[in-house]
Parts: structure tokens; C-alpha cells; sequence
């Protein structure tokens, strides 16, 4: 089959919360997005443009950490001065974070919610930056330099109010049981390319030559099943394509695909994480 058209981007990710209130609390104060809209116990948020998380509250959800689901999304922003004032605001607030690394063709920070979403904020190296070995894109994983991260900042900065219009749903990595099925459905179905693959644990696949869309790996998640009905989960993430021939083809050829009532398509990977493909908006 035809490979995923090059325009294809990530779209919002669908959180269940067990706490509306705090996580919109979290997200708001600590992550910096803004509240879009907030109606019966579901929440858009996003940095003044289109929405980027979708959060819907199930009181007493727990988290599901060793089941396949979500590992985390990532919120690109557009510089790395924009990725340094966010640390800096970091620092300020002192939020707890999980890591902050190098992948060579990024930089990166991580945090998780107070449901254990994990959450990503990075910014790109320049493309003609990135690096190949063979095959495959050169990611990797060292630790971040932070001095030089803060060196991009222009002496008094402003107070932090709010992540930068720009901001995107960069990438989604999801946790699977198996990385050759996973692997098989995004590339050989739905027409990703493979960028990297760290043999049976994790594999990295994308469109139009970027470093990665999504992301999938087995570290917590190996041979599990889904997280339980009513789990702080993952509901789905949605895939954007630019057409409507586009998001055609790909459901004729994607086995139980169903139809969403606003004209996208879902489509669920061997694991059994959940994708919503639909015509990219801009």
C-alpha cells in the first residue's frame, strides 16, 4: 500500500482524570495550556489554538501504568528559547519532574500529571541537524544539557504565563504488548515509516520524514491488556491527515475501522490502543 501522506500530524490526545478540578489545575498552572472549553465533565485545552489535550473526569479512575495505554504525548513548542523559559518556570514553581534528555534530534523535558499521564515537552534541532545511521534516524538518549538549554534565555525574562501559540501535539509514544504486531499495524496498515526500532522494545515510526508521529515500546507494557473500564487511561489519540481521499483510503484498508460522528475514522492498534484518524483542519 501507499505510504501515509507527508502532511500527516499528530492531533489531541483523550485523557480520563479522576479529578477534573486538579487536573485542570495542573495543566493550566504547571504545564501552561489554556482552558478552551469546559462542559459536562470534559475540558479542551490548548495553547489558543486548536485543542491539544481532552479531559474527561471519571470520579475514583486509577492509574494503569503496567497496561498498554498511554506512555506519554508531547507538546512541541516552537523554539528553544520557548523550552528554556518553560524550565525556568520549572524551576520557579518547582515542579517535579520526571528526566530532561538529549534524543539528538530534540531536547527534551518530562513531567506527569497527578493521574500519572506521562507529559513530554521538548523542542527540535533543526532538521538538517538530524543524523542517520543506515536505515534508521540516530535517537538516542543522554542527558540534557542544561546550561546550554539556558543560555537561550534573554536575560530577564518575562514571568511564565501560558505555553506559545505555536505549540503542538508533537508526538504520541504508547505503551503495547508486542512491537512487531504494533509495528506491522502502523506501517504496513495505516503507512508510517519505521525511523528507529531498539529491537523487540520499541519502535519509532512517522510521516514525511519526521523524527517520529508515534512512538510504542514494551518497557511496562509487555504481553499486557488494556487498562480496565473506568482506568485513568488513555481514551484515544488522533492522527490528522490532510484529506478526505486520504483518510479514505487509509479506512479501506484498515480491518474494523468504525466511523466517528464527526466524519472521522477509528481504528484500534493490535494492543488495542485506540486512534482516531480525521481530516486535519488547518
Amino acid at each position: 500500500m501507499p505510504g501515509i501522506a507527508a502532511a500527516t500530524r499528530m492531533g489531541a490526545v483523550h485523557l480520563t482524570v479522576s479529578d477534573l478540578a486538579r487536573s485542570l489545575a495542573y495543566y493550566e498552572r504547571v504545564v501552561g495550556l489554556q482552558l478552551h472549553e469546559r462542559h459536562n465533565g470534559v475540558a479542551r485545552l490548548g495553547a489558543g489554538g486548536e485543542d491539544l489535550v481532552v479531559l474527561y473526569e471519571q470520579l475514583g479512575a486509577e492509574p494503569a501504568p503496567r497496561n498498554t495505554g498511554l506512555f506519554h504525548f508531547a507538546l512541541l513548542v516552537p523554539s528553544r528559547h520557548d523550552l528554556a523559559r518553560w524550565l525556568l518556570h520549572a524551576a520557579n514553581a518547582q515542579i517535579p519532574l520526571e528526566g530532561m534528555s538529549d534524543h539528538f534530534v530534540s531536547e527534551a523535558i518530562y513531567l506527569r500529571d497527578p493521574d500519572w499521564h506521562g507529559i513530554e515537552i521538548y523542542r527540535d534541532r533543526p532538521r538538517s541537524e538530524w543524523e542517520r545511521e543506515g536505515e534508521f534516524m540516530r535517537i538516542g538518549t543522554i542527558p540534557l544539557d542544561v546550561r546550554a538549554l539556558m543560555s537561550a534565555l534573554e536575560g530577564a525574562e518575562p514571568e511564565f504565563e501560558r505555553m506559545p501559540l505555536g505549540t503542538t501535539m508533537g508526538h504520541v509514544h504508547l505503551q503495547v504488548a508486542d512491537i512487531p504486531a504494533a509495528e506491522h499495524f502502523y506501517t504496513d496498515v495505516l503507512g508510517f515509516d519505521v525511523q528507529a526500532r531498539y529491537g523487540t522494545q520499541a519502535t519509532f515510526v512517522s510521516a514525511g520524514g519526521y523524527h517520529h508521529h508515534l512512538g510504542a515500546n514494551t518497557w511496562n507494557s509487555r504481553g499486557a491488556s488494556p487498562a480496565p473500564d473506568g482506568s485513568a487511561a488513555l481514551r484515544y489519540a488522533t492522527v490528522l491527515v490532510p484529506d478526505a481521499a486520504e483518510l479514505e483510503r487509509i479506512a479501506a484498508e484498515t480491518p474494523q475501522a468504525e466511523a466517528d460522528a464527526d466524519g472521522g475514522v477509528f481504528v484500534r492498534d493490535p494492543s488495542q490502543n485506540k486512534i482516531l484518524l480525521q481530516i486535519d483542519p488547518k
